[in-house]
């Protein structure tokens, strides 16, 4: 029979089990459209089922490759009621009466083979003690594939599947303790501390040609303390606290009716739709941020004796040679420069993941957009909420780790003998109308740059999620008051260095930045009515 140049088959109103009767509907084709010669196309396999399912235009989630794959093997895996209405309208040839019936054919025919199989687990429950895998399949739903039958299945196709830097990247955030990955930052940082002080570089002055003594010691220096040992940990920990939310429990409540396998599936299609930025930002911090930086700033410097570079503990060894040798500097900066390069390739990794994130919410928003049920809407706006507070947050210690860069690097010019003289050298010269402090040597300054690209990255993230979250009313002050921060840290870093006094300014943002962290909503306020949805904290 032909509905809608589409091959339809009735639903037979059998006994049927699903597997049996889906294995019959694939086998003809059912639903597949006629070929060009007018005949059936042929029978539906896993990859050609899945695609037509994903183009379903009402279907904005998809259904991931593997869930498909177990409707076709021999197992006791069925079908979860979000996917019986997509594989209905396939069935039904996008006729809405015939739809209705293939929903109610599956709807049996699951409810069938789920009755078959309490039957074969109370048969197996005495051999289940005897053998725990049998078991722990028995535990899994619908849509669910076991550990074992994974193995199996990945075995059974030969290779296993190639290697994703996406997955494996965003493993770092949604796998194991949260304290993993700040806890590991901090250790790398704090090794290279204790490596300092066994080099002897932890705490050292020099005096400049223009006869300022400086502090450069390593453990003097804002960018690698502040930054590794308080904002990145910090930066990952909150990022790895709004993925998690996001993957296990945001996430299947919104969709899929709770479908926790579903809802990963889904999730890791997103994540590996951006695998070419993983092997963009990969690229260019290891070897332009890490290993051409590392050559042009320390390497070659040492090496020839010299640069146009201002000194720091990196170079130390050419204006200090009693302090540290050079080859033990060689050894040292590209330990730092390693360990550096790696940790900003996972700051941006937390980028895009935020992104993801506020796609992902985004993309469900829109498709329940013909959902008027006040708890659903309720459930989204709760979740948008949360997930701008965690970008927020992120934003904020971003900006931050760019403002503590650049201000190291315009302090290594200057004429402060160590970073915390000279803000407070800036400070009072706003009062007492001198501008000496600001009045250092000119240096090529690559860290300017570096912080730069953190800065927009960062504000980029935030601007994208205020857009596809933030222009609902429930939504107006907190975002106003979040963007009003968000552009004050913006401004102090731009403005550094700029002129007399510029530490206020900055010593302002940076003050609300910091009460943004505690409090990321602002002032905690609720709507009275859950019909208005407005609802901050």
């Amino acid at each position: 029979m032909i509905k809608n140049e589409k091959i339809f088959l009735p639903p037979p109103g059998d006994e049927s089990d699903f597997k049996e009767l889906f294995k019959r509907l694939a086998a003809a084709g059912a639903g597949r459209p006629l070929g060009k010669d007018g005949f059936p196309a042929g029978p539906w396999t896993p990859e050609l089922l899945a695609e037509a399912i994903s183009q379903i235009d009402s279907n904005r989630i998809g259904v991931d490759l593997r869930t498909v794959q177990l409707w076709f093997q021999e197992n006791e895996k069925g079908i979860s009621t979000a996917n019986i209405r997509w594989l209905a309208r396939v069935f039904g040839c996008d006729d809405p009466v015939a739809t209705s019936e293939w929903q109610m054919e599956l709807s049996a025919a699951q409810s069938r083979l789920s009755a078959k199989r309490r039957e074969w687990k109370r048969a197996g429950s005495s051999v289940a003690q005897e053998f725990p895998d049998t078991a722990l399949a028995a535990t899994f739903d619908d849509d669910t594939a076991s550990p074992a039958e994974l193995k199996r299945n990945t075995d059974a196709k030969g290779p296993r599947r190639r290697f994703s830097l996406a997955r494996k990247s965003e493993a770092f955030f949604s796998h194991g303790s949260p304290l993993n990955l700040p806890a590991s930052v901090f250790a790398g940082v704090t090794a290279l501390g204790f490596l300092s002080y066994i080099a002897g570089i932890h705490s050292v002055t020099y005096g400049r040609a223009d006869g300022v003594v400086k502090q450069v010691g390593f453990l003097w220096t804002a960018n690698w303390t502040f930054v590794f040992m308080v904002f990145l940990p910090l930066f990952f920990a909150f990022v790895t606290e709004l993925v998690t939310f996001w993957k296990d429990e945001g996430r299947p409540k919104l969709v899929a009716h709770g479908d926790k396998m579903e809802s990963d599936d889904a999730w890791a299609h997103s994540v590996e739709a951006s695998s070419y930025s993983y092997w963009a930002v990969f690229l260019i911090c290891v070897l332009f941020a890490g290993l051409f930086q590392w050559i042009g700033v320390s390497l070659m410097p040492l090496m020839k004796g010299g640069g146009n570079y201002a000194t720091d503990w990196g170079s130390l060894a050419i204006v200090r040679p009693e302090v540290i040798s050079v080859p033990e500097a060689v050894v040292f900066t590209g330990l730092a420069y390693l360990y550096m390069c790696l940790c900003f390739y996972l700051f941006f990794v937390g980028l895009i993941l935020l992104y993801t994130v506020i796609h992902d919410l985004w993309r469900i928003g829109e498709a329940a957009s013909n959902r008027p049920e006040m708890d659903y809407q309720h459930e989204l706006s709760e979740a948008s909420l949360r997930v701008m507070r965690g970008i927020f947050r992120c934003t904020v210690l971003g900006i931050l780790i760019a403002i503590v860069m650049k201000v190291q690097s315009a302090y290594l010019t200057s004429r402060g003998e160590n970073v915390v003289a000279w803000l407070v050298g800036d400070m009072s010269s706003a009062f007492y109308g001198r501008n000496d402090v600001s009045a250092g040597i000119s240096y090529r300054r690559p860290t300017h740059y570096s912080s730069l690209l953190i800065a927009i990255s960062t504000c980029v993230v935030f601007l994208y999620g205020s857009i596809r979250l933030g222009v609902e009313r429930r939504f107006c002050m907190p975002l106003w008051r979040m963007s009003a921060i968000v552009a004050l840290l913006v401004a102090g870093y731009l403005l550094i260095d700029a002129f007399a006094g510029f530490s206020i300014l900055l010593g302002v943002g940076v003050l609300l930045a910091i009460y943004g962290l505690f409090d990321p909503g602002l002032g905690r306020w609720r709507a009275s009515k859950l019909g208005n949805n407005q609802s901050v904290s």
